[in-house]
């Protein structure tokens, strides 16, 4: 296993560019084998979960090529509609295969998730929004084996589930609705841009989809699709990441491919906590810099367009040494305070109750071994020690190559001093799964 050195206490400085987004590729490659014909889908982030998907793709039959970003997938006819678990386990966003399976092949059989570390994440609505198009569910075996021998038929469906609506529920809903006989409704549908960018590339394709980005979806069932050429919106959350790291220790960043319609609720909260934040006209690069004389904020995370749960771990790193008391609750994934524990061995002062961190900022942190629990608490666990004084070992680096490019890399480019180093596994591999 991979763990990250990092010597704190050097400013960043610089430009770099944002990559692909994780959480829209996703989606889009399982959307992939909607089609025979072959799609060529660019800026696809070489991240571990997107080469777990095109693992999953290639093993389904697909025929699967990347080069430089670009990724192409032509899935003839023939393909498999069945995944297994030891394909599947390593993530859970591979749900989003439902969808298309049932709208080409009309059956499908897909392990059950596991359990998750940031909290019960159930497929409840998936099912339920496959159920409402006529497809029946069985579950044996710990596999779910669905089938609708007669096609899927359009109607309407409402997603809202317990913690507001689902995005991976919606993209399910609307890629499996896209061959369906009639017009399909999705209401209470989530409105994230990465549920956008899965819209737009559903078009592409010639689907007939339209609402994405409102509340209600509503998709005119087509009869086939066809290949095209597309490229991937630019990643918030990583973007979010850097701006949070420019706010704590640099002299400026700059960051290129971006998009600040997507970023209004992190830009927000920085311009609210008295940092530096500066777009071009365009909004595709955007300047941040440290405030003079920085202020403790509030977060209550909710579905887009509401502040990320993503990014209140990250935010929490540079609350621990904002000046007064800040709060975080996390209302979509109340459990997701591990890394709370990890920045206090740093010396953070952040209590925890029941899903809210209330954050003391203290004067400094100091370097401390670390263990990442999840992919955005390894995150914040990153940017802590980027201002810490002393070196941090960061054990369990997988969680970060689930949804960063190159993390390290862009890091150093911006002038931090941080150095992958590979120990020997020592049997964690299950660990990896979440």
């Amino acid at each position: 296993m991979d763990k990250l050195i990092v010597e704190g206490g050097y400013p960043l400085s610089g430009t770099i560019a944002i990559s692909g987004s994780k959480n829209a590729s996703l989606p889009i490659l399982a959307a992939s084998i909607l089609t025979d014909e072959p799609v060529r889908i660019s800026r696809v982030p070489d991240v571990s979960d997107t080469n777990y998907m095109l693992q999953i793709l290639s093993q389904l039959g697909a025929s699967v090529e990347r080069s430089s970003g670009t990724v192409r997938v032509a899935s003839p006819d023939g393909i498999s509609s069945s995944a297994s678990y030891d394909q599947v386990r390593k993530m859970r966003a591979s749900i989003c295969l439902l969808g298309p399976l049932m709208a080409r092949m009309h059956r499908c059989t897909l392990p059950l998730p596991g359990g998750c570390l940031i909290g019960d994440r159930p497929v409840d609505l998936h099912l339920r929004g496959i159920q409402a198009l006529g497809a029946r569910v069985r579950v044996k075996g710990g596999n779910m084996l669905i089938e609708a021998p007669n096609g899927l038929v359009g109607t309407t469906v409402d997603m809202r589930g317990d913690s507001g609506p689902t995005v991976l529920g919606t993209d399910n809903l609307m890629m499996a609705a896209v061959l369906a006989r009639g017009t399909t409704v999705i209401e209470s549908a989530a409105r994230e841009p990465e549920v956008v960018d899965l819209a737009n590339f559903l078009n592409a394709m010639g689907a007939r989809v339209e609402g994405a980005g409102s509340r209600t979806i509503t998709v005119h069932g087509v009869e086939r699709l066809h290949g095209c050429d597309y490229t991937v919106i630019p990643d918030r959350i990583e973007a979010g990441t850097f701006m949070v790291a420019a706010a704590l220790i640099s002299k400026g960043v700059t960051l290129t491919r971006v998009c600040r319609e997507h970023m209004k609720a992190i830009t927000d909260l920085l311009l609210e906590c008295g940092h530096t934040v500066e777009f071009t006209e365009d909004g595709e690069t955007v300047f941040v810099k440290p405030g003079e004389h920085p202020k403790s904020g509030k977060i209550l995370t909710n579905p887009y367009p509401g502040y990320p749960t993503d990014m209140q771990a990250q935010m929490t790193a540079l609350f621990a040494v904002t000046p007064g008391i800040s709060v975080v609750k996390d209302t979509i994934f109340p459990q997701r305070f591990m890394h709370c524990a990890e920045l206090k061995r740093m010396g953070a002062n952040i209590k925890v109750d029941n899903g809210t961190a209330i954050i003391t900022g203290v004067e400094g942190l100091s370097g401390a071994p670390v263990m990442a629990s999840d992919l955005r608490a390894s995150a914040a666990l990153v940017l802590a020690a980027l201002a810490a004084e002393g070196t941090t070992e960061i054990s369990r680096l997988y969680h970060i190559d689930r949804g960063y490019e190159m993390l390290d890399e862009k890091l150093t480019a911006l002038g931090a001093h941080v150095k992958r180093i590979r120990e020997l596994d020592t049997g964690s591999e299950n660990s990896a799964a979440h």
